[in-house]
């Protein structure tokens, strides 16, 4: 069965199967009802703000474009052409910042799937950009095309992903100068949901660009207007933008489509090891692309990135969901709110396997994320690996967790059917609650319905087969594939979508990036 053909069974022919569905909760805008927390005092946050500036102003950003070298310096900027450094005052910085929104709409080919980034707004994306794939059946192989449409499948029938992330593994089986094609198809095809661009250069971007255009029946001055689209730009730390990034960041900022900058600051490797020292260096990496965005395009949507971790000093292995990790992911929030900037947050996992380390460890990153207030929960459902592979068994368990998270951010009701005082009087002292009234009219509501834990006694789970969480995750995943719905595409734009994909596939062949 080829990508764009498998479909789920119908809700009819699975309930005469007797077939029960995946526990899902309900699609929903999640929001965060709770104050952030907050790591830092308010003269801590200042202080890293004014070491982030002394670094933008005394020690500069490496910028490998020309373009970019150029906007800078009408700016107003301190230039070296010759080394490409970049310096710029703070009063520069607060001046650029001024026209960056402090909400990011994104708008997808179905309007009922419009992303909103910033606030109070949660949302969750699928884990993006492993060279490899792994589930317990099959093992670990590089990343294809198959496993890309399936886990791409997966996204669209988990409800509480909100979004796609660029490449949710290499289909490294094509060209490597022409499978974001393949993929951005694949992604339009497959899910009506928002996703991310591939930024390393001009092409990529415009690719992804002119697609969603199509898949929206849009042109590039609509699509300006109303953005479907974000990549990440990630950042050389310490201190340097590479060319393609930043051209891939200009490409986006001219099309009006939303850029968010992620400093790669893992603490004793590529930023300093101390927190404060790299929440400092993130600081002054993320605010200097977004002044550059907001050069390029006043108002250009732009969203705070932080992914600041550190390494395992006896080997420089890097580690996530470490403590650290975890107040980086709060206090990076504080410092976004500062900016009135939406704010990307990841809840990540060095972890081999899809085991109780990586289940520990992103979650103890993922509360990170979301005290911290994170509107952009990059890579939440299938890293593994420490980004190295896209695991099916983790996305089910990563899905279980995002799904406990959105049940938490559920505000406590307090009225008078949910004190529950006519219950309270009617149940005798050393009664129960099972059959009374009260319970019966919301006994398959009130609680969380889990798609993955076993509440079987020990007897019962053992004669079931005794399958831990992973081994009960693959049934799920299968499962989900089995229940996937293709959402419809009229024929007309998969015409012009296979044509601009067969234009510029020739293109790119004869040396047009």
């Amino acid at each position: 069965m080829t990508a764009g053909t498998r479909r789920r069974r119908s809700p009819e022919r699975h309930a005469a199967r007797g077939e029960a569905r995946i526990p899902q909760l309900t699609r929903r805008s999640v929001r965060n009802p709770y104050p952030p927390m907050q790591l830092l005092s308010d003269d801590q946050v200042e202080a890293i703000h004014d070491a982030s500036m002394r670094i933008l102003e005394e020690m500069g950003i490496e910028l490998m474009s020309p373009r970019g070298l150029d906007l800078f310096r009408r700016a107003g900027a301190d230039v070296d052409a010759a080394t490409g450094a970049v310096r710029l005052d703070r009063g520069l910085v607060a001046e650029a910042l001024k026209s960056a929104p402090a909400f990011v709409t994104l708008t997808p080919r179905n309007p009922q799937d419009t992303v909103v980034i910033g606030g109070d707004r949660i949302n969750f994306t699928l884990v993006a950009g492993p060279p490899n794939v792994h589930d317990r059946e099959r093992g670990r192989r590089p990343g294809n095309l198959a496993d890309y449409a399936d886990l791409v499948r997966l996204a669209q029938h988990f409800d509480c992903i909100t979004m796609l992330g660029n490449q949710v593994c290499a289909p490294v089986e094509l060209p490597a100068n022409t499978r974001h094609l393949d993929t951005y198809l694949t992604n339009l095809a497959l899910t009506d949901k928002a996703f991310h661009v591939s930024a390393i250069g001009r092409g990529r971007a415009l690719d992804g660009i002119e697609m969603m255009a199509i898949a929206r029946g849009l042109g590039l001055e609509q699509m300006a207007e109303d953005p479907g689209l974000t990549t990440i730009i990630s950042v050389n730390s310490p201190r340097r933008f590479d060319g393609e990034m930043a051209d891939g960041l200009i490409t986006m900022s001219e099309h009006g489509q939303a850029v968010c900058v992620t400093p790669f600051t893992l603490m004793g490797a590529m930023s300093p090891v101390t927190l404060a020292g790299a929440l400092a260096q993130q600081n002054a990496e993320a605010l200097f692309g977004i002044v550059l965005a907001q050069l390029v395009r006043p108002g250009t949507p732009a969203i705070y990135g932080a992914f600041t971790s550190n390494v395992d000093m006896r080997s420089g292995a890097p580690a996530f969901g470490t403590p650290e990790n975890t107040k980086a992911n709060i206090a990076s929030g504080q410092l976004a709110r500062r900016y009135r900037l939406p704010y990307r947050s990841t809840p990540g996992s060095a972890s081999n396997a899809a085991d109780a380390q990586g289940a520990w460890e992103t979650m103890m990153a993922l509360w990170g994320a979301v005290l911290g207030h994170g509107n952009l929960i990059y890579h939440a459902a299938g890293w593994q690996e420490g980004g190295l592979t896209a695991s099916f068994e983790k996305l089910v368990i990563d899905v279980e967790m995002i799904q406990h998270m959105i049940a938490f951010l559920e505000p406590i009701r307090v009225d008078a059917g949910e004190l529950a005082l006519d219950a309270l009087a009617r149940v005798p002292t050393g009664g129960h609650f099972f059959g009374d009234p009260h319970t019966l009219e919301r006994y398959s509501t009130a609680f969380y319905q889990p798609i993955l834990s076993n509440w079987q006694n020990f007897e019962a789970w053992q004669e079931a087969g005794s399958l831990d969480a992973t081994a009960r995750a693959t049934g799920v995943w299968k499962k989900a594939l089995a229940e996937y719905e293709q959402p419809p595409l009229d024929p007309a734009i998969r015409e012009a979508l296979d044509a601009y994909v067969a234009r510029r596939r020739e293109e790119i062949g004869a040396g047009d990036p």
